[in-house]
């Protein structure tokens, strides 16, 4: 955008807009009463990804979420990572302030750092507090249960199998995510499981235990209110299907972007080694892309059932149920060969629908939207309140005010990553690859800190509220021995192809600078005041 432009977005406030604001706010609490909490229910997927057609084999999430409910077309992790992005959603805390920095627990995943603060301020803690009965089913944290994590010095050590506070109900998968020959920490006691595709399938074990919950809820505390999380290893790596459901898409193929095997002779020092996809590359990527596909038809069927268990029991009405992912993916974008941890949309833009009391129905809302804000809202939806400790907002506010010009609600938010394999090459394969076959996913270096921007403005005349987007930016710094910086103007750019760091208006790069600075250090309530 132009600096005249840049400004004037800057500005665009609209008391007509706030008053409306306001007055939608408070209905959405008309439907139910302080007296009657709500139910939720949370579904949590695994490097789903939204625009390389993640959601296509869900038909269920689309007839019985979606179109009873809210699509957020503009959700993002401000991390695309796995544990440090479940820790955000667990404590509605960016890295900074949950000092969860990687996967492994030497970086803050799961071990003592974590425990002593984030892990006692989460939703569940709060829900608890509040009379919630409490379920977690699933994967939690990719360290959590291994040697290094909490109270966990051997692997022999009774406090691996430690249950975290603010479950009334824990079957917590060991380590990262798999679908067979899974360890299970079952409140306090650990189950080791075989092979067996009728018995041992990861996740219908954990589907399963959010089914007995939830009956038993139903059947023995129906008076009292329930928060149940289902995080489903599906459909991260290694990409293993329901025996069922294996060879289903045998005949698709993943899209072919204007981003797929680009080159990216602007970008990042890991970027730019990147050598172009090969043809039998291109064929793993499509197994992956079609084995990915298949391992999300069995979470679609959770959902089903899980909508009819509610509806059958009478608490559908009164039971908000967000499904969402833990961040994106790629295959074969920017020649990434298939993983997340890269600034770009496709990791970093998630799936992000809900259903609940109030909740407009068949409805796309355009606010921006962060797994930061799961916690705050849950906290919200549970307590009425949002904890000061928390740096995201609860987005009760906007859910029926869709159009996404609000004044009041964010139009940037930060998206920070730390990059791993710091040693002994700083790269995942040690040796370095040789030229010609360097493939690899992240690298030390790959450190970066960036300001998303999104703007909507009403900008239509016909006074129906309807907005376009005005402002759609990504400006990243990295923390390399080039202090690089890439930027991108995604209304004519929206697949990021070309670096627009030495076209742009200084005013604008400096404006960005400023912003992203502030940004790094907010703690807090103080995040939701910027």
């Amino acid at each position: 955008p132009s600096e005249t432009s840049f400004i004037k977005i800057i500005i665009m406030t609209s008391l007509s807009v706030v008053v409306r604001f306001l007055a939608l706010n408070c209905a959405v609490w008309a439907t139910y009463s302080a007296d009657s909490k709500p139910n939720i229910m949370f579904l949590l997927t695994d490097d789903q990804d939204l625009i390389l057609g993640g959601l296509k084999p869900m038909p269920q999430l689309r007839t019985l979420l979606a179109e009873h409910g809210t699509t957020f077309s503009n959700a993002f992790v401000h991390t695309p990572i796995c544990c440090p992005s479940r820790s955000s959603y667990l404590s509605g805390r960016y890295l900074h302030n949950s000092l969860t920095f990687q996967n492994g627990a030497g970086d803050g995943c799961a071990n003592a750092s974590w425990s002593a603060v984030p892990e006692k301020d989460t939703y569940a803690v709060h829900a608890q507090n509040a009379g919630y009965r409490t379920s977690y089913a699933g994967k939690y944290l990719n360290a959590y249960g291994l040697v290094g994590s909490t109270d966990c010095a051997v692997k022999t050590d009774q406090g691996c199998n430690r249950v975290p506070p603010g479950w009334t109900d824990w079957h917590g998968l060991v380590g990262n995510s798999r679908y067979y020959n899974a360890s299970i920490i079952d409140n306090g006691v650990r189950t080791d499981y075989g092979d067996d595709t009728k018995t041992d399938y990861a996740p219908d074990l954990f589907f399963a235990r959010t089914k007995a919950f939830l009956q038993d809820h139903l059947a023995n505390h129906k008076s009292t209110p329930f928060l149940a999380v289902l995080a489903t290893p599906s459909c991260h790596g290694p990409f293993t299907p329901a025996d069922k459901y294996i060879g289903h898409f045998a005949n698709e193929k993943a899209p072919r972007t204007p981003n797929y095997n680009h080159s990216n002779e602007d970008k990042q020092w890991m970027m730019r080694q990147l050598d172009p996809i090969t043809d039998s590359m291109a064929l793993g990527i499509d197994h992956t892309h079609n084995s990915r596909w298949e391992t999300l038809l069995s979470v679609d069927d959770y959902i089903g059932e899980i909508v009819a268990m509610l509806e059958a029991g009478g608490v559908m009405d009164n039971t908000f149920f967000l499904f969402t992912s833990d961040h994106g993916f790629q295959l074969g974008n920017h020649r990434l060969p298939g993983d997340k941890r890269h600034l770009y949309e496709h990791d970093i833009r998630i799936p992000f629908v809900l259903r609940g009391p109030g909740v407009p129905v068949n409805v796309t809302n355009q606010h921006v939207v962060l797994n930061v804000d799961v916690a705050p809202t849950f906290v919200d939806f549970a307590t009425g309140t949002v904890p000061d400790t928390m740096d995201g907002r609860s987005f009760r506010s906007i859910l029926n005010s869709p159009a996404g010009g609000d004044a009041t609600w964010r139009k940037d938010f930060m998206v920070d990553y730390h990059g791993g394999f710091r040693r002994p090459c700083m790269l995942q394969s040690c040796p370095a690859p040789k030229p010609g076959n360097f493939h690899e996913i992240d690298c030390a270096n790959n450190t970066y800190s960036c300001v998303r921007t999104l703007v909507h403005a009403n900008t239509s005349s016909a006074g129906d509220g309807s907005t376009t987007v005005v402002d759609s930016t990504i400006y990243c710094e990295f923390a390399d021995n080039e202090n690089f910086i890439e930027y991108y103007e995604l209304i004519g750019d929206p697949f990021q192809l070309v670096n627009a760091r030495h076209t742009a208006s200084p005013v604008v790069l400096s404006t960005l600078k400023q912003r992203l600075e502030a940004l790094r250090h907010c703690k807090g309530s103080a995040c939701r005041s910027l």
